[in-house]
């Protein structure tokens, strides 16, 4: 396993033998404080019954932030529902997150405009759209890589196997990044594989990296390694970052029916933004640095918890128009008789 920044905060031989650059360092530790901080209050928003769900990237932001920063800004991504961090990284907002989980948006932002696909809640599905988004590439002559995240649950899954399946026997230019952070909601790692995620993909003909996926530099360094094998036309690769889920498989979940404490405590101990903090420390980065990235996260929080409340809930007109990506006789049928209908209601309601 790839290791730069051991957990406090002290460089690895091969740390030391690659180098970590200090300003990388400093932004991917302002990025996953950032992100802690929107999680922290998306979390306090769900209990308060402003979000109907929330899933956390909490303890995966090194995963995410490392990775998301050694791609193109081109580079396009599909996520699958807890990349907040990578999300924030692409200049999505708080508002456009948060919409989905308010259910006010089926999506919150156009995947176009920050080559970041909104968030898949099928299991897996990403990673086959990410491989027919890939063969476009081919097609129309791009040198873009294509990446796409899932965890150790969802490779479980046969959309999954097929994905890696095809990218591998068409040569396509697919990055998977697979965060294994030890659960499937509920199932361990012992009860899901008989083997590490990157030895399976090196089966389908994948090559492949295995990572600490609490240590953002080193996740960093492999994905930017992995997405130059891609990009050159070495055929499509997977990164597993061993992380861990802090927090619940979501805010419906309560991880202390199934999951040991010490096991907790012991990954609480590799907090990726604690390491990386250790880290920054011993480099000589002031105080006063890390005073203000806390003063940011908080008001991050605050632009979140500001965009909720600020949510109005969609028309039920819209409806007709995101069926079809363009215009649809038969949609336009339905909306034209749905409009006759709001205002003949509208009319003995109010006359």
């Amino acid at each position: 396993m790839t290791q730069f920044v051991t957990p406090e905060g002290r460089l690895t031989p091969l740390g030391e033998a690659h180098g970590v650059d200090r300003e990388l360092a400093m932004t991917l530790f302002r990025d996953m404080s950032l992100a802690r901080g929107l999680d922290r209050e998306a979390v306090a928003l769900q209990r308060q019954g402003e979000l109907g769900l929330w899933l956390e990237s909490l303890g995966q932001e090194a995963a995410q932030v490392g990775s998301i920063r050694a791609l193109r800004p081109d580079d396009h991504v599909f996520p699958s529902y807890r990349e907040h961090a990578a999300a924030l990284c692409r200049g999505i907002t708080p508002s456009q997150l948060l919409a989905q989980w308010r259910g006010v948006a089926h999506a919150g932002w156009e995947p176009s405009a920050h080559a970041f696909h909104f968030y898949t809640l099928v299991l897996g599905a990403q990673t086959l759209h990410a491989t027919g988004y890939a063969m476009g590439c081919i097609l129309s002559g791009q040198d873009t890589v294509v990446a796409t995240y899932f965890g150790d649950g969802a490779a479980s899954q046969g959309d999954v196997n097929e994905a890696l399946n095809w990218a591998a026997a068409r040569g396509l230019p697919v990055l998977f990044i697979c965060q294994n952070n030890q659960w499937a909601i509920s199932t361990p790692n012992s009860r899901q594989s008989g083997s590490r995620l990157y030895q399976r993909a090196t089966g389908f003909g994948l090559r492949a990296w295995y990572v600490d996926g609490n240590d953002a530099a080193a996740v960093h360094a492999v994905t930017a390694a992995a997405a130059l094998s891609v990009r050159r036309g070495d055929g499509p690769a997977l990164v597993e970052a061993e992380t861990y889920r802090i927090g619940g498989h979501s805010t419906s979940d309560d991880p202390r029916r199934y999951r040991p404490d010490a096991e907790l405590a012991l990954w609480r101990a590799r907090d990726p933004i604690s390491r990386m903090e250790a880290f920054l420390r011993g480099q000589g980065v002031a105080q006063a640095w890390f005073d203000q990235v806390d003063a940011d996260a908080r008001e991050i929080a605050g632009q979140a918890r500001a965009a909720c409340a600020a949510m109005t809930d969609p028309d039920l007109g819209d409806l007709f128009g995101h069926v079809y990506a363009g215009h649809h006789p038969m949609m336009a049928a339905e909306k034209a008789a749905y409009d006759r209908f709001r205002a003949a209601v509208d009319s003995e309601i109010d006359p």
